[in-house]
């Protein structure tokens, strides 16, 4: 399934590179390990990690993604039907072990990291050479987050990676429903036990009709692109590629939709009110940029900026 080709343009001549999955595993999980926040937006953990025992084998990466979600990653350098079974295996074991997990979260990225780690949906990353449309089709039945990302080693220090197929999880198809009043939505807690925190979904099922018309339209906007998903964490809507390009809150006070974006806010005219950089102010959501969306006329002035995220421009 993996059509991806790179040409060499000069003099009007386009050459194509020849790309292969020849890589050995080890030396891609290095590489990705190595920049593994630039490259996939998580945050490594630990490589090899033992399992123990009871479940006899070595997780190849671990880390935790931009919304605090725990990740296994998998690499093989051929077909990806190992790996996805591989992937799942490892599941049992970290679902068995949180406190384990949040120790190292802990060691590796301090207390702040530990506490926002979010169990509501563990997330596997599987990495191959090529995916089958057996394995894309399973991914459904399989009913767990999982991404399915291709490779390309191109030499002359080029690589390419493509997200092949990617699902959330959920009871729901994530690119169906534009009101989140029937979504399952995340609320479990990093302890085990119902979270005292409102929601996203609870925020939005007290917003006014007018705030709900205003992400209806901001969320068309957003799915428009084929390979956006949306996935619904505790504390807003998050919708990515293989990283965030945009997470969505609704700030019920002053009707108005808080959108941080994957745009680098040098390149913005910022306006009071509208849009500021965020980079050095903790605040909830992933992305540089904050936009303020409270009208029609904001959500027009805004749609570039997020196509800019979505297209990584």
């Amino acid at each position: 399934m993996n059509d991806l080709k790179l040409f060499r343009v000069a003099d009007g001549q386009a050459v194509e590179i020849p790309g292969s999955a020849v890589a050995l595993e080890r030396h891609l999980q290095t590489l990705i390990e190595q920049n593994m926040e630039a490259i996939l937006g998580i945050r490594f953990l630990a490589s090899e990690y033992a399992t123990g025992s009871r479940h006899r084998g070595r997780i190849d990466s671990l880390g935790v993604d931009e919304s605090g979600n725990p990740v296994i990653i998998e690499y093989k350098r051929s077909h990806g039907k190992a790996v996805i079974t591989q992937a799942l295996s490892y599941l049992s074991w970290l679902r068995d072990h949180r406190h384990e997990f949040e120790s190292l979260v802990k060691k590796q990225l301090g207390d702040e990291a530990a506490g926002a780690v979010d169990w509501s949906n563990p997330r596997l990353v599987c990495i191959a050479g090529d995916f089958t449309s057996h394995d894309t089709n399973a991914l459904d039945e399989i009913g767990r987050r999982i991404d399915l990302v291709s490779y390309r080693d191109f030499g002359g220090d080029l690589l390419a990676l493509h997200l092949v197929a990617s699902v959330t999880g959920s009871t729901v198809p994530s690119r169906t429903p534009t009101s989140l009043a029937n979504t399952t939505v995340p609320s479990e807690s990093s302890g085990g036990g119902g979270s005292t925190v409102k929601s996203v979904r609870q925020f939005y099922n007290e917003s006014p009709q007018s705030l709900r018309d205003l992400y209806t339209d901001l969320d068309a906007i957003l799915i428009s692109h084929a390979d956006v998903q949306k996935e619904f964490q505790l504390h807003y809507v998050a919708y990515r590629r293989i990283k965030n390009v945009a997470t969505v809150r609704f700030q019920l006070r002053s009707h108005t939709l808080v959108v941080r974006l994957a745009v680098d806010p040098d390149t913005v005219e910022l306006v009071e009110g509208f849009a500021r950089d965020v980079r050095k102010i903790g605040c909830l959501g992933t992305g540089p940029l904050e936009l303020r969306i409270r009208s029609q006329e904001d959500l027009t002035r805004a749609s570039d900026l997020v196509r800019r995220s979505v297209e990584g421009r």
